[in-house]
């Protein structure tokens, strides 16, 4: 199935989602590496950004990571500023509960949301922003197949230090090659 992996299943976003984002998005450890503002957020805004940004774009898909054992949702991860006449799109991912943090959910789901990006949605090119301090995700990322592309330099003020944001993405071409270097590397272990 497209939306699944072996742990990992993508359901879409829905307005019910937002109690559980609202705590996701209000823990500054969770955000950290990824919310460039660290900002407290009422439930209400919370709402208003479910329903504006996440739903009501029609240049977004955002998807609830369920961990499939326990149909438990773990996190969020989207295709943002989709741009259908380039075939462009920025991925972004945020595992909200830590206690699967380092433990392949987000490299699942990501794999899930390349296959969709590119068998589906034939896009030519997704790219990502990533804080430099974030070297875990860097890793990942260059394991799936994304290629630094530039760096905006000291652009994230962060515990009193100032940190790049590291711009990465990966074409379509590219990700091909990579998938089909994974399905020979399966064949092999079989």
């Amino acid at each position: 199935m497209l939306f699944e992996s072996s742990r990992v299943k993508l359901r879409k976003v829905t307005i019910d989602d937002a109690e559980l984002y609202h705590t996701w998005r209000n823990d500054i450890e969770v955000m950290r590496n990824t919310n460039p503002s660290l900002d407290i957020y009422t439930i209400d805004a919370t709402r208003d950004f479910i329903e504006q940004v996440i739903l009501g774009a029609n240049t977004a898909k955002s998807y609830m990571m369920i961990e499939k054992e326990n149909e438990k949702p773990i996190g969020i991860t989207s295709l943002i500023n989709i741009d259908d006449k380039n075939r462009n799109a920025e991925c972004i991912i945020d595992i909200g509960e830590k206690d699967f943090w380092g433990k392949g959910y987000g490299s699942e789901a990501l794999i899930l949301l390349l296959n969709y990006a590119f068998l589906e949605m034939n896009l030519h090119r997704v790219y990502l922003r990533v804080f430099s301090f974030n070297k875990k995700a860097i890793r990942l990322y260059e394991k799936l197949g994304f290629s630094h592309e530039g760096t905006s330099r000291e652009a994230l003020f962060r515990e009193g230090v100032w940190h790049d944001i590291v711009h990465m993405g990966q074409l379509q071409s590219e990700y091909f090659k990579q998938h089909e270097n994974r399905r020979t590397a399966r064949a092999v272990e079989s």
